[in-house]
């Protein structure tokens, strides 16, 4: 099918942005400003679904801009992989604004306009770098979004802000400026182009299996938002932002860029062939197996909620680049899926860990005992994204898990199976004991006060993800679909 020209994906891209702009000059009419982010957010799902017939039947969408030198233009593409990252991020989006205004609202947050100027320009870069025609123009939204979500994370602007949001920039930019800029340089220096081929650019290149082997791993830890270990750090150092700051770089548009552009680089920099043939998949399988597993312990052992599903985001993760690196299309059907299946429920867990705090100011669990019972709705919708986190059907992360067991045994690797049932006993290990304790411990003095109470703005949206959790579980069909595409 012949590419559709069209400026959609730029409209897209463009609606986060004027809606940022819109934000900071209406900075003076609150009830105004607040509203720009949830209209927008509408507009742009609606701007991205537009060009979803056209995807799911096998074509693309683009758009070229201008060339900045020969082989590299700042031009746009929305294909079955963008469209997977761009139609999560947009949907996720309406449902965040609303919670973000119930939650910055109650707590009397300062600098609110700043938050949503930042939190609109940040979905404007995720958008962008999925619809990303080439390397360069992705590696753009990805800087941008590391400058435009630093703000986000030094939002309490104290000493725990500072040294979050310092170790955030540290590893984000440092990594970019090292290992990313490297990685450019010698793929267009091979291939003459940044532009992303089906089946890979480097595919067709002349050059020694030592040079491929080093750009390669360039690129995985270059793009360190997708916290492979030990890029993982600034991952949980991000924690000292706001509870909707968090839900944005843990679910949405944060992480998941970083994945993104691992799978890119593995599907239409490498191509799976090439990335088979240098035994790069079965290295870099094992090495996010370990980081799903070490991740998996480290959750276990905090305290903190928000901790707790930080550590969990890095181990959750790898298993979207272990779907990817298995080679197989089973293997990389699974990893693709579970880019939506677990924005749909991590995003479920930060909301509750926010409606916890803005009606208790609680944040350990061991603090929580009881709170389920003043707290019926956060705490039901929590119980069904850890189900979905575990694995269990018939939610969202049952299918993605699914899928990535069955390409294991495709793959003839076992070992990655055991890898994916041992972290799913790990996940149910630190997820269902929150659960046991907020509906059945025994709360002390405080907890059953009629003060701890749900908080309307901020319950409708986390209920919602939750249904999408489990939504997605039972018709799973457009994501699916997209990831055939992919395969294709």
């Amino acid at each position: 099918m012949d590419p559709v020209v069209s400026i959609r994906p730029l409209i897209a891209v463009a609606i986060a942005g004027l809606a940022a702009l819109t934000i900071l000059l209406l900075h003076k009419r609150e009830t105004l400003r607040d509203l720009v982010s949830p209209v927008a957010a509408l507009a742009m799902f609606l701007t991205v679904i537009s060009m979803a017939p056209t995807v799911l039947a096998g074509g693309t969408v683009e758009l070229r801009l201008f060339e900045i030198l020969p082989g590299v233009d700042f031009a746009f593409r929305a294909d079955a992989l963008g469209m997977v990252f761009a139609t999560v991020s947009s949907l996720l989006w309406i449902l965040a604004a609303f919670y973000s205004i119930g939650y910055m609202r109650h707590l009397h947050e300062h600098a609110q306009t700043r938050f949503f100027a930042c939190f609109a320009t940040s979905l404007a870069a995720a958008v962008g770098g999925a619809f990303a025609a080439n390397l360069f123009t992705l590696v753009i939204f990805y800087e941008l979004l590391s400058l435009v979500t630093y703000p986000l994370v030094y939002h309490h602007e104290d000493e725990a802000a500072w040294k979050g949001s310092r170790k955030y920039l540290v590893y984000l930019m440092g990594a970019s400026k090292s290992a990313l800029l490297a990685a450019l340089a010698l793929t267009y220096h091979v291939a003459g182009s940044l532009d992303f081929l089906a089946g890979g650019l480097l595919a067709v290149a002349d050059a020694p299996a030592a040079l491929l082997t080093v750009v390669y791993f360039c690129y995985l830890f270059g793009f360190a938002k997708a916290a492979v270990m030990p890029m993982h750090a600034w991952l949980p150092a991000a924690m000292v932002a706001p509870t909707p700051v968090s839900a944005l770089l843990h679910a949405v548009a944060v992480v998941k860029m970083g994945v993104f552009c691992v799978l890119r680089v593995v599907f239409h920099v490498f191509g799976v062939g090439l990335v088979g043939e240098l035994g790069l998949g079965v290295a870099t399988a094992y090495l996010v197996s370990f980081t799903i597993i070490i991740a998996s312990v480290y959750a276990l052992t905090r305290d903190d909620l928000k901790a707790r599903l930080a550590y969990s985001t890095v181990s959750q993760l790898s298993y979207i680049v272990l779907g990817a690196v298995l080679l197989s299309p089973v293997a990389i059907t699974g990893g693709i899926i579970h880019i939506a299946a677990h924005a749909f429920s991590k995003i479920t867990l930060f909301f509750c860990a926010g409606s916890i705090y803005c009606a208790s100011g609680k944040r350990n669990i061991s603090d929580m005992a009881g709170i389920g019972r003043r707290l019926p709705w956060t705490m039901g919708a929590f119980f069904v994204a850890s189900l979905s986190m575990i694995g269990v059907p018939p939610t969202a992360g049952f299918v993605s898990k699914w899928y990535l067991a069955q390409g294991s045994v495709e793959a003839g690797e076992m070992a990655f199976l055991a890898v994916l049932l041992v972290s799913s006993v790990l996940n149910a290990a630190y997820f269902l004991p929150v659960s046991y304790v907020a509906f059945f411990g025994e709360a002390t003095a405080g907890e059953g006060s009629a003060t701890v109470r749900e908080i309307p703005l901020v319950t409708i949206p986390l209920v919602a993800t939750a249904i999408l959790s489990v939504l997605m579980g039972i018709f799973p069909g457009y994501f699916l679909t997209l990831a055939d595409g992919v395969i294709r």
